[in-house]
This record gives C-alpha cells, sequence and structure tokens, in this order.
C-alpha cells in the first residue's frame, strides 16, 4: 500500500495518516523527518542537503526526491508507506513517479481531503479560545491563513495532476474523525481490489 494523503493545513492528514500506520502496519514517512534522518546519519545525500541548508536554501527537489528513494528502500517499507508533506508541487510529483517507476513501484491511491478553509479558521480559533492561548506558535488564524495562500498556489494543482491519472479519490474530510477513516479504509480497499 503506496498512499499520498492530499489537503490544506488541518485537514487531518496527520491524524488519518496516525490511523493507517496502526490499522495497516505501513509507515507514515515525512520529508522533513527524512531530512533529519539523512543528516544525522552523514549520508551522501545527508550531508549535501546539510550544507544546502546551512545557507539558509531550500533543499532542491532532485535532492528530497533521492531522500524518498533511499527511504523507501529500507524493510520496513516492504508493506507500504504513506507520503506526508511530499510531494507539495507538481514538478515534485512528476520526479516522485519517475523515481517509483524506476523501482518498478507506483502509487495505489491519491487521497484528498476536501475541507471547508473558512471552517479550518474557525476551527483554529475555536482550539485558541478553549486552550486560553496556550497552543503552537503556527497555530493561529494568522499563520493558517499563510499556509493555507502557500497550499493553493503550490500544492493544490496536485488535486488536477492526480485526477488527470485517475489516482485520486476525494473524501470529504469536514466529517467526524471516524467516517472519514472509515471512507479511507473504503478507498484502500477497493484499490487493492482493483
Amino acid at each position: 500500500m503506496r498512499i499520498i494523503l492530499l489537503g490544506p493545513p488541518g485537514a487531518g492528514k496527520g491524524t488519518q495518516s496516525k490511523r493507517l500506520v496502526e490499522r495497516h502496519g505501513v509507515v507514515q514517512l515525512s520529508t522533513g523527518d527524512m531530512l533529519r534522518a539523512a543528516v544525522a546519519a552523514g549520508t551522501p545525500i545527508g550531508l549535501e542537503a546539510k550544507d544546502i541548508m546551512a545557507r539558509g536554501q531550500l533543499v532542491p527537489d532532485e535532492i528530497v526526491v533521492a531522500i524518498v528513494a533511499d527511504r523507501i528502500e529500507e524493510p520496513d517499507c516492504a508493506r507500504g508507506f504513506i507520503l506526508d508533506g511530499f510531494p507539495r508541487t507538481v514538478a515534485q510529483a512528476e520526479a516522485l513517479d519517475a523515481m517509483l517507476l524506476e523501482k518498478n513501484l507506483s502509487l495505489d491511491v491519491v487521497i484528498e481531503l476536501k475541507v471547508d478553509e473558512v471552517a479550518l479558521l474557525a476551527r483554529v480559533e475555536n482550539r485558541i479560545a478553549e486552550s486560553g492561548g496556550e497552543v503552537r506558535a503556527d497555530d493561529n488564524a494568522e499563520a493558517l491563513a499563510k499556509r493555507l495562500e502557500v497550499y493553493r498556489s503550490q500544492t493544490a494543482p496536485l488535486v488536477e495532476y492526480y485526477a488527470e491519472t485517475g489516482q485520486l479519490v476525494s473524501i470529504d474530510g469536514m466529517q467526524p474523525i471516524e467516517a472519514v477513516a472509515a471512507e479511507i479504509d473504503k478507498v484502500i480497499k477497493a484499490s487493492a481490489e482493483a
């Protein structure tokens, strides 16, 4: 099972990824975690990424794809993986497709969690109010609005990209967590039977 979960910040991708890890024994792969691990391990790609990050630059797509390529070779990915935070752009999706093709692999499904952005902003504001202001630094309406803007400009085009490949399934992410999880399980089951 090789899955990408798409959706704007706050859509529930992290929550659903954790559930999939527990239910299906697959690995959740975060590019941020993989980059930090490659740097810590001192791999050739990790050292190259470390130099780039030390200069305050973004790590190029080819390095991120190479780190993903190395990571999916590890034994814990044999049952599958969920990509979290990658790809973020159509160029990254194309590079991912090429890398998977070289490895004779493919994605099973790309699941989009569709949400109402106004409701997401209200959720964050409610969380802040309920917590008495004790939240993560980036868990506020202003930060979320900026993250949503970046998502719309860079990542939202992936919805069309994967729809064209026939791999995209959209799910209403505004439902209760259990209902979203049940729909994701149905999509995965249908994908496995196809």
